[in-house]
């Protein structure tokens, strides 16, 4: 797996061209075909666990904090640290095999060989398809963009995308969907703290009832969502 040379750097510094780069790379109009997938979401509100965004943002932070909103930020730091192509295969290859159902696999799988395609023929950098998270944590790396600030706006449009199918699903007005989003904010940066001090071996899911839903979603009758 050929992917150029990394770039060391701090982590915490974030020079305003990089902050750009991060917010072109993770807004909803990259196209990775985030909005198609819900994440299990659209079974949730199927069977009613999740009626108001209340329920929402009760669900969203169980899956922030305890399932692949960590998870992936983990996978994303371990990306970004790896420095060579052996150790950033290793993590590739866990986040493809963590995937808890078919669905979660197609959507993490797709959404990176989408980042990776267009990265590559925007910033010309060797980029391979791989898993979402892992896919951004390489790039930042190769592009010389510091870790702390890419797995925080990572984790912060992953609620982005997720509270957008909860306004269409649920439905909810706009502003509740952007209250929402606003108080998921702050546990975004402490996830993205904690997944960056984590070790790799660590890496667990406990949301249980998100896993699930993405199972339950591969046979619902009707859907609007590929996850």
């Amino acid at each position: 797996m050929a992917t150029g040379a990394p770039i060391p750097m701090p982590t915490d510094a974030l020079p305003h061209e990089a902050l750009l780069t991060l917010t072109q790379w993770l807004s909803p109009g990259y196209p990775v075909g985030a909005f198609s997938y819900s994440h299990g979401l659209e079974w949730a509100v199927e069977v009613g666990d999740v009626r108001s965004a209340s329920d929402l943002s009760d669900w969203l932070s169980s899956v922030l904090e305890h399932g692949a909103g960590l998870s992936d930020a983990m996978l994303l730091t371990a990306a970004h640290r790896a420095d060579d192509d052996p150790a950033l295969a290793e993590v590739a290859e866990l986040a493809e095999a963590l995937a808890p159902s078919a669905e979660r696999a197609l959507e993490t799988l797709k959404q990176g060989a989408a980042f990776a395609r267009t990265t590559r023929d925007v910033w010309g950098m060797d980029l391979p398809d791989m898993a979402y998270p892992v896919a951004v944590g390489r790039a930042a790396r190769l592009q010389g963009i510091p870790l702390r600030p890419t797995a925080t706006l990572y984790l912060h449009s992953l609620a982005a995308n997720l509270v957008s199918a909860g306004i269409r699903l649920v439905p909810l007005g706009q502003t509740e969907g952007q209250t929402c989003l606003s108080r998921l904010t702050p546990l975004c940066q402490r996830v993205a703290q904690e997944a960056i001090a984590r070790p790799l071996d660590l890496i667990a899911s406990s949301c249980v009832l998100a896993d699930i839903a993405s199972m339950k979603h591969e046979t619902q009758y009707s859907r609007i969502f590929r996850s």
